[in-house]
């Protein structure tokens, strides 16, 4: 996926604040989970400069514990680990001897997901939680509530680009690969990009993708034309300027609002879908996501954020989540490929504490420096960005490699992914590709259930690679 495609996904979470309300008494009518999750952490990259109580990267680990093989996820941008929880628990249901890992990086740890908590627990009514989160920005006289980061306490993070993630990554795949069986790697938008440089980074002469079966690129990857050196080194200076902010605006929004409007969002669609909305009303969503008339939780969420309601420039947000707005207010699932509760599900992360569906912060400098990847070619920006996927020719040939291209990759991410299995000589038998650009939104691919033509894929593609010796 392109670079400008990319940055829309940063608009989507404009539209996931659409909601805050009260806690439904019933909330074991949403699904309780049938085994414990949560973030389990443990220690990552010692990154130049950041407090040791950061260096660190988490793991929601789903399947079995006596599964040797392992898929690991890596979210997208402004994605956190939740998002791929729901799609974890149907894969581990289909394929044996598989647990599925999804990464939570490391910037969440700056989260305040108190009163998400108490919320979720049904402790908390919707004053409380949109107090504590959103309302003391327009009432001063609320005085508990979220305290703001000053970014001069957080310097360190305009550090933590790639070469950062990626050597958390590569803690994850080295504790995975100890449990004796095979490792697939897999991302989702920019994600996909992660991949790339992790499967072509020069670890001490080897390449990231010699620890690794296959490869998953679900609708991203990384273009084959890089970013200039001078392009990259401007971006750096404009990073590193003591005015700039580490984290990005997600659609003009500053950290930590716009993940905060998310995940509220979310789990106000999911634990009371009929009550009033206060975001429509909030006077904090662009005009043209709010409804002329006056709609619930879940309707004022599903046309936020519905492929055939919302915005273009909310397309790395969208998903096929039904026909729309009801004659009530509430929202119309009929015909959705992704079910509205489990699109709430994936961005709200309930019923886990402390871990949502979002990045609340997330690094400028990681986007920046994915422009550098080019297909894992050595070229002058990754010298600017340090950046080290160089090893794009010499991967392992019997790699496998599945490819879904929706809404915003598309075909590109398709070709981008054959560029990169020819580089090293990876026979096509070795891949899967699949392109449903025209039916699938960009988050239909986690999210579609229960006819997934992604999953469809992803299942026998898994089964293939246990099977090989």
């Amino acid at each position: 996926m392109g670079r400008i495609e990319l940055k829309r996904s940063l608009l989507a979470a404009i539209a996931f604040g659409s909601t805050v309300a009260v806690v439904s008494s019933g909330l074991s009518s949403v699904g309780a989970s049938t085994k414990p999750l949560g973030v389990t952490w443990m220690q990552g990259f010692a990154a130049p400069g950041t407090p040791a109580k950061y260096d660190k990267v988490g793991v929601i680990e789903v399947g079995p514990s006596s599964a040797k093989n392992v898929l690991v996820l890596e979210p997208g941008t402004s994605a956190g680990s939740a998002y791929f929880v729901p799609l974890a628990r149907w894969i581990v249901s289909k394929t044996k001897g598989w647990q599925v890992w999804s990464i939570e990086r490391r910037e969440n740890l700056l989260e305040d997901q108190s009163e998400l908590n108490l919320f979720k627990e049904g402790k908390a009514t919707a004053t409380q939680l949109y107090d504590y989160y959103l309302g003391y920005l327009k009432n001063p006289s609320i005085t508990h509530h979220i305290q703001s980061i000053p970014n001069s306490s957080v310097e360190f993070a305009k550090n933590w680009g790639l070469n950062v993630a990626v050597q958390d990554l590569h803690r994850v795949i080295t504790a995975a690969k100890k449990l004796g069986g095979k490792v697939v790697l897999g991302g989702h938008s920019l994600g996909g990009s992660v991949v790339t440089a992790y499967a072509t980074w020069d670890f001490h002469g080897h390449a990231g993708a010699d620890d690794l079966a296959g490869l998953v690129y679900i609708d991203g990857g990384s273009a084959p034309t890089p970013i200039s050196a001078p392009d990259a080194t401007a971006e750096l200076q404009a990073l590193l300027a003591p005015s700039a902010t580490p984290w990005l605006a997600f659609g003009g929004i500053p950290a930590p609002y716009a993940g905060i409007f998310n995940a509220t969002g979310s789990a106000a669609a999911l634990l009371d879908p009929n009550g009033p909305s206060l975001g429509q009303s909030s006077g904090l969503l662009p005009a043209d996501i709010v409804p002329s008339v006056p709609v619930t939780n879940v309707g004022q969420y599903g046309y936020a954020l519905n492929a055939a309601t919302s915005p273009p420039s909310l397309l790395a947000a969208q998903a096929h989540l039904g026909t729309g707005l009801s004659a009530s207010g509430g929202w119309n699932g009929a015909g959705a490929l992704t079910p509205i509760k489990r699109f709430a599900t994936m961005f709200s992360g309930y019923p886990m504490k402390n871990v949502d569906g979002t990045e609340w912060y997330f690094p400028q400098r990681l986007t920046d420096d994915t422009g550098a990847v080019d297909n894992g070619n050595a070229n002058p920006a990754q010298s600017v960005l340090d950046v080290d996927a160089t090893m794009g020719h010499n991967l392992p040939r019997d790699l496998q490699i599945y490819v879904f291209g929706a809404r915003l990759g598309g075909t590109g991410v398709l070709e981008d992914a054959q560029i990169l299995a020819g580089q090293s000589h990876i026979p096509v038998k070795n891949l899967t590709l699949v392109n449903r650009q025209s039916t699938y939104s960009h988050n239909d691919p986690a999210g579609a259930y229960p006819d997934n033509v992604f999953f469809d894929h992803l299942v026998p593609f898994l089964k293939k690679i246990s099977s090989n010796g």
